[in-house]
C-alpha cells in the first residue's frame, strides 16, 4: 500500500482485516492518491519546519489554499492527483464491510440465533459496535473505532434546551427521533441482558444509553446501502446497511463528484468519480438531494450554500373547505421558501386559500396551475410576502436568542453553533425569497 502517499499510515492499520482478502486501490494514479484533510495540515506543520526558501514558501501557500476547499468540514479525503471522470478511486470487497454476517459470524452469533423474537439488523449492527468499542486493544476493529467520531451532533444527541431552538418542523422530528431511540434502547434491554455470559462486567455498565445512542448514530449517519438480504436470525426489517471502514471519511456536497454504489458482478463496493478532480481538492460524495433540516436530523450537519436548502411553512389545519380540498390533494405538507423563491406548493396553496369566494368552483383549475384571475395572483402573493416577512423576523429573533445563549451556555457552544448556522442558512433563503416576491409584484398596480 505503498502508493496511499499520505494515508498510508491510517490504512495501514487495515491490514488485519484487508490482507486476505483483495481490496483494490485501482493503481497510484487513482484513489490511491487520497489524503485525509488532517494529513494535509500535519504535512503542512511539517513543511514550515523544514523549510524557509521561496520554493517551501509556495509550495506551503498551495497547500493552504488546497487544504481550504475542506470548507469546514474536518476529516475527509483529498486527491492527490488529478482524478479523470468515471475512474475507479476504490473497490472495497464485502468481505471488507462490517455487515450482519460480520455480528452473525462473531461470538455475538449463538446468542443472536438463541433470541426471540430475532433481533432486527440495526439491533445486531449497535451491539456489535458496543462490544467491541467496549473490547479496547482486544477488538479486531479498534483501529476503525478508533476513527470514529466520538460523540455525534444529530439532533437526537443535542441537550433539549438546544433542541427548543430549532425550527418548528425540525424540532418536531427531533423529539419524535428521540423517543424512537429511547424506545428502542428501552426494548433491547433484555436481550443485552441475554449477552452477560460474554462479559465479566455487569451488562449495564457496558450497553448504556450513551453507549447505545453513539452505536446507532454510527449506523445512522455512516452506513452504506447495500442489496436487501434475509437471515433466518434477524428479524423481517430491511437489512441493508453497512459500514465502510475509509470509504466513510467522504464528506457530502450537494454538487456530487463521485458515485457510489455495490457492484454485484465484481462483488465490491465501488467508488467512481462522476466528474473530474483537480489534484489536490477534497473528493465529495453525496447522500442525496436533502435540504438542510434533513441533513441535520440525519447526519449533524448543515451544508452552506446547500441548493436543496429550504425553509418549510406550517399551515393551520383546522381552517376551513379549503384546507380540506388541500390536505386531500397533498398541498399541506412540503410548502416551502427556496433559493428560487416559494415553491409552485406554496403559491398553489395560497392561491387556493385567497380563492374568490365567486371563483371557489375554480379550485380545481387552481390546483392543476391555472391562473384565475390577477386579483388572485396579487393577494397570494401579498399574503407569501407577509409569509416570509413573518419568517425573517422570527428567524431574526431566534438568531439573537441563539446569540445570548452562547454567551450564558458556553458548555453548549458547539450545539448552539451548528444550531445558529441551520438558522443563518434559512434567513439568507428567506431573504432571497422576499426579494423574488417583490419582483414578482411588480407588474401588478
Amino acid at each position: 500500500m505503498d502508493h496511499l502517499g499520505g494515508y498510508s499510515q491510517l490504512l495501514s492499520c487495515y491490514v488485519w482485516k484487508l490482507k486476505n482478502c483483495k481490496f483494490h486501490m485501482c493503481s497510484s494514479e487513482a484513489v490511491a492518491t487520497i489524503w485525509t484533510i488532517e494529513q494535509v495540515h500535519r504535512n503542512y506543520n511539517f513543511s514550515m519546519q523544514k523549510g524557509r526558501g521561496r520554493t517551501s514558501r509556495i509550495r506551503r501557500r498551495k497547500l493552504l489554499r488546497t487544504s481550504a476547499s475542506g470548507g469546514g468540514t474536518g476529516r475527509g479525503l483529498m486527491s492527490k492527483t488529478s482524478l479523470r471522470e468515471g475512474q475507479m478511486i476504490i473497490s472495497l470487497p464485502e468481505s471488507c464491510l462490517l455487515t450482519t454476517d460480520t455480528v452473525i459470524q462473531s461470538y455475538l452469533g449463538p446468542y443472536i440465533t438463541k433470541w426471540m423474537p430475532p433481533p432486527s439488523p440495526l439491533l445486531a449492527l449497535c451491539t456489535f459496535l458496543v462490544s467491541e468499542k467496549h473490547a479496547g486493544d482486544q477488538s479486531l476493529w479498534k483501529p476503525y473505532l478508533d476513527i470514529l467520531p466520538k460523540s455525534y451532533t444529530c439532533p437526537v444527541c443535542l441537550e433539549p434546551e438546544v433542541v427548543d431552538v430549532l425550527p418548528q418542523p425540525l424540532k418536531a422530528k427531533a423529539k419524535e427521533q428521540r423517543a424512537h431511540v429511547q424506545e428502542f434502547f428501552a426494548s433491547s434491554r433484555d436481550f443485552f441482558s441475554f449477552l452477560q455470559p460474554l462479559f465479566v462486567e455487569a451488562i449495564d455498565s457496558i450497553f448504556s444509553y450513551s453507549a447505545f445512542l453513539w452505536a446507532w448514530c454510527t449506523v445512522n449517519t455512516r452506513a452504506v446501502y447495500l442489496r436487501p438480504r434475509w437471515r433466518e436470525c434477524l428479524s423481517a426489517e430491511p437489512d441493508t446497511c453497512a459500514l465502510a471502514p475509509y470509504l466513510d471519511l467522504l464528506n457530502h456536497s450537494p454538487h456530487i463528484q463521485v458515485k457510489a454504489a455495490f457492484n454485484k458482478e465484481t462483488g465490491c463496493y465501488e467508488i467512481r468519480a462522476a466528474s473530474r478532480c483537480r489534484k489536490h481538492e477534497q473528493v465529495f460524495i453525496c447522500y442525496g438531494p436533502h435540504d438542510n433540516q434533513r441533513l441535520l436530523l440525519e447526519y449533524g450537519f448543515v451544508s452552506l450554500h446547500n441548493p436543496h436548502a429550504c425553509v418549510y411553512v406550517s399551515t393551520d389545519k383546522q381552517m376551513n373547505k379549503k384546507i380540506s380540498i388541500l390536505k386531500d390533494h397533498g398541498f399541506i405538507e412540503n410548502l416551502t421558501f427556496g433559493w428560487d423563491g416559494p415553491s409552485w406548493r406554496l403559491l398553489t396553496a395560497l392561491k387556493l386559500l385567497c380563492l374568490e369566494t365567486e371563483k371557489f368552483m375554480c379550485w380545481k383549475r387552481v390546483l392543476l396551475g391555472e391562473v384565475i384571475s390577477d386579483t388572485n395572483e396579487k393577494t397570494s402573493l401579498d399574503l407569501a410576502q407577509k409569509i416570509c416577512n413573518y419568517f425573517i423576523e422570527e428567524t431574526s429573533a431566534v438568531l439573537q436568542k441563539v446569540s445570548d445563549m452562547k454567551k450564558e451556555k458556553v458548555s453548549l457552544i458547539n450545539q448552539l453553533i451548528l444550531v445558529e448556522t441551520l438558522w443563518m442558512e434559512e434567513l439568507k433563503i428567506l431573504q432571497t425569497s422576499a426579494e423574488i416576491l417583490n419582483s414578482l409584484q411588480t407588474p401588478f398596480p
